[in-house]
């Protein structure tokens, strides 16, 4: 039995104006709301990662802990948990799921905390990679619920270098002939090798692989590291839930939706939730300068960058000490710890 509970949100609009039929959003949660209910962190998942992968961003004696926060982990749309192409029924089945943004994923999270755990005031929300664009995005649609951010290897709005590299991840998929346009009878193994084999070269950064950090995960050579991201992605992965989550990632901005109408600094100045910022400095995804400048039009944001060889990856439980020590610090300094 899953450890995960699902909440059953019916035909849910989605802000394409299209229905995400019957949806179901996937959460988790640890420890115990406070009698005065300003206890809650919430940790939205990253691309690759589930309420389970969350575990290793809190714990016994950590910034966030279950013995003093109660901890809600909702599992993106499109991640095999919540309502993903793998796991809905015809006619939004596989490639014919619909485009679900972060304005979607957000909403659906505000049903759970606020319709069905009945929390106004969100204490932190934090997280790594899409989790942390996510982050963002709690913090401009419902400004007057949230008290402090933390994304970290994350963004408010998807830049476009960063759309280039989705593209070509996504091409390596497609380009399987199993593929199929998504209706693949068996899973496109050749494409998800190449999907894993590509990301790899992006996932950490260029001094990682020049002073041979992959040794410390314990791969002898870089062939051996990239044979191990085509495995993952095979073994763990389903091609259509991977571009699923890959089209929110695209269209990600906090600025899309009624409230902004795509002012970008608009909503940025709208965040009214203490803020830290933490890129790694060497990431290719989300380099340290779109925060910068995000820095600079919100009202209470600090930009804190992390110089880490371990790129992206820096914020991956257990590779970089140096850098979970500055976010446990970064934590415990917007809750007041």
């Amino acid at each position: 039995m899953p450890g995960y509970q699902i909440l059953e949100l019916g035909d849910f609009p989605l802000l394409s104006g299209d229905v995400l039929r019957d949806a179901k959003l996937a959460y988790r949660c640890y420890g115990r709301l406070s009698p005065a209910r300003d206890n809650l962190v919430v940790l939205p998942t990253f691309y690759t990662g589930t309420d389970t992968r969350n575990e290793g961003f809190f714990g016994p004696g950590r910034a966030i802990d279950p013995a003093r926060h109660f901890i809600v982990s909702p599992n993106m749309f499109g991640n095999g948990r919540s309502s993903s192409p793998s796991n809905t029924p015809a006619p939004q089945d596989g490639p014919r799921f619909p485009l679900v943004q972060m304005w979607d994923n957000i909403a659906a999270q505000h049903r759970l905390i606020h319709d069905q755990l009945g929390i106004e005031r969100i204490a932190l929300v934090a997280g790594w990679s899409m989790a942390g664009c996510q982050s963002y995005q709690w913090a401009a649609q419902y400004p007057d619920m949230v008290e402090a951010i933390l994304p970290f290897c994350a963004s408010a709005r998807t830049s476009p270098h960063n759309f280039v590299f989705l593209e070509g991840v996504k091409a390596a998929l497609c380009a399987d002939q199993a593929w199929n346009g998504g209706d693949y009878d068996s899973a496109p193994v050749a494409g998800l090798k190449a999907f894993g084999r590509v990301y790899a070269g992006w996932a950490y950064s260029q001094a990682f692989y020049r002073e041979g950090l992959y040794r410390k995960l314990g791969f002898e050579t870089v062939e051996d590291l990239l044979v191990d991201w085509e495995l993952d992605h095979v073994e763990c992965w389903d091609a259509n839930d991977l571009l699923a989550k890959l089209a929110t990632w695209q269209a990600g901005d906090i600025a899309a939706g009624p409230l902004y109408n795509g002012d970008f600094k608009a909503a940025l100045g709208a965040i009214r939730a203490r803020a830290i910022l933490m890129p790694c400095a060497q990431d290719l995804y989300f380099p340290p300068e779109d925060n910068e400048i995000e820095a600079l039009h919100m009202s209470d944001a600090k930009f804190r960058p992390h110089d880490s060889p371990w790129g992206h990856c820096a914020a991956n439980p257990g590779n970089d000490a140096g850098f979970a020590a500055a976010l446990d610090a970064g934590i415990r300094e917007l809750l007041g710890e």
